[in-house]
């Protein structure tokens, strides 16, 4: 008999450091499809650290403790390969690409997940309504990944790619950040309109403003590298009013 592999994302007991300094400290965490799961906390607990771990960045060293997803420990694999399993990351602060634009970067993206036949059949069609979505104009392939983007546009590229790439996994960090309400209500239209069964998000934010239009089914708060209190929307609403002193 075959055994099923699990299809959602199993953070166990994890431990990581950086810079020889240990910011994890046991973080258990479920990422399934389907649903969204909010993680927030103050500064410094550890929400980016978690997922530049889960992604693969080469400065951050896990201790102790496993990521697993589709029946391996993403641990073991390099970032490359987490991605072409579905995995994605949009970044608190995305990285500049000069010379390279935003058409180039998106489809050379494309095709190393879904391979050449599938790009020329589906992606320009994919990317002119994912451009629409998010009201860019078409000229906007025609600039370097993030190179002299305003905040919003920097925001508004990582959710392109997000749309582009259709990811199993999303991790999106802080990605409300830096939005004016006009931004906020298209980046968050975008995210919803994402979501189906095949799709788990995990949303790292400080604020409601993004979740109120999210919704995500589940919350967990970090503290000191530790998830201290798991609850639903109404936790929310209780750190907007108390923040995180009555956790401590």
């Amino acid at each position: 008999m075959t055994k099923k592999i699990s299809k959602e994302m199993s953070v166990e007991n994890l431990f990581a450091s950086v810079g020889g300094q240990q910011i994890l400290k046991g973080i258990n965490l479920k990422i399934k499809p389907g649903k969204i799961i909010a993680l927030m906390g103050p500064n410094g607990s550890g929400k980016s650290t978690l997922s530049q771990v889960i992604a693969g960045h080469p400065n951050y060293v896990t201790d102790k403790g496993k990521v697993m997803w589709q029946g391996k420990n993403i641990l073991n694999l390099n970032p490359e390969d987490r991605a072409k399993m579905g995995l994605f990351l949009s970044f608190q602060y995305p990285y500049e690409l000069p010379g390279v634009n935003m058409y180039d970067f998106l489809s050379t993206c494309y095709q190393s997940i879904f391979g050449g036949e599938s790009h020329k059949k589906h992606f320009d069609k994919k990317l002119n309504e994912a451009l629409k979505a998010l009201k860019l104009s078409s000229s906007f392939l025609d600039r370097s990944v993030n190179e002299g983007f305003s905040g919003g546009e920097k925001k508004k590229s990582e959710i392109l790619q997000m749309k582009i790439l259709s990811p199993k996994i999303a991790i999106l960090d802080e990605t409300d950040s830096g939005l004016d309400i006009d931004a906020l209500k298209i980046i968050a239209k975008n995210i919803t309109a994402l979501k189906s069964p095949k799709i788990g998000f995990l949303v790292i934010t400080h604020y409601k403003r993004l979740l109120k239009y999210l919704k995500p089914d589940e919350v967990h708060i970090i503290l000191d590298g530790q998830i201290v209190k798991t609850g639903q929307y109404d936790l929310v609403d209780k750190l907007e009013k108390q923040g995180y002193g009555w956790l401590k």
